[in-house]
């Protein structure tokens, strides 16, 4: 545990997984002291390759900091799993270190979001460096759906049906992320994020945008590197063979599209 403060009790976690991203980790730590200290009372963060450990500002951070070091690297949906057991607070989070608050606090309307009844899952608006928004909210990963985003270029447009949303940046009222067993690790890595929403979805709950924005970069490994795009292409493989997919196609109708999207201007 990287603090010996003790803090009021927020009513957020906050669960972060670094691969060498320590550049990224400490101004996205400092936005959310200085942004979001009335909302997240922990942050875990998960070092799953060697790195330096966040520096503490000389007030000390206005949060509980626990720094998590894997002896080897472990998938996406494990480590923020073991994050996130027993946790008491009543509000999860899952976020990537390239995300940037860049427009204000994001938690507050996240959590309120998220308490919301018949809410599983709450998100922001995500925009890219210019203020374009992001594809965060896609149809269900098929084959065509595929062939349009990675052959054709075409990402989801205005009024597509949002089957899930990607899990840069998600809040879930933790009774939810128990009743859900967190992610399935079978997933390695990739479509963790699409099975939870499935399964979500499958339970009754809701999917909801805040009112709120954050900054993504969205890099996709996948697309640069041949290790990652194996695991991608293994894990569309589980998802497609898994019965929450099945069950999903069969049972779910479309989930409508938020109507109130940010001006990609």
């Amino acid at each position: 545990m990287n603090s010996s403060l003790l803090h009021p009790a927020g009513p957020l976690v906050v669960s972060m997984v670094s691969h060498g991203h320590a550049a990224l980790v400490q101004p996205l730590l400092e936005a959310v002291a200085r942004l979001s200290a009335a909302s997240v009372s922990r942050v875990v963060l998960t070092q799953n390759l060697p790195e330096a450990d966040p520096q503490e500002p000389p007030g000390g951070w206005p949060f509980t900091l626990q720094v998590r070091r894997n002896a080897r690297p472990a998938g996406f949906g494990t480590n923020h799993n073991r994050a996130l057991a027993g946790a008491r607070e009543p509000f999860v989070c899952v976020l990537n270190p390239d995300v940037v608050l860049s427009h204000g606090d994001p938690f507050a309307d996240l959590v309120r979001t998220a308490g919301a009844a018949g809410v599983g899952c709450a998100y922001p608006h995500q925009v890219d460096a210019m203020g374009r928004v992001q594809d965060s909210e896609r149809a269900l990963p098929t084959l065509l759906a595929l062939w349009r985003r990675r052959v054709l270029g075409r990402p989801s447009e205005v009024g597509t049906p949002v089957e899930w949303v990607n899990g840069a940046c998600m809040v879930l009222p933790r009774p939810v992320w128990e009743a859900m067993g967190g992610f399935d690790e079978r997933y390695f890595m990739y479509c963790e994020d699409v099975d939870l929403c499935l399964r979500l979805r499958l339970a009754g709950l809701a999917l909801v945008r805040a009112p709120v924005r954050v900054q993504h970069a969205g890099q996709r490994a996948s697309r640069r590197a041949w290790r990652p795009l194996w695991w991608h292409v293994c894990s569309l493989l589980r998802l497609w063979a898994s019965p929450v997919f099945w069950r999903a196609r069969r049972l779910l109708p479309p989930h409508a599209a938020p109507a109130n999207r940010i001006d990609a201007s």
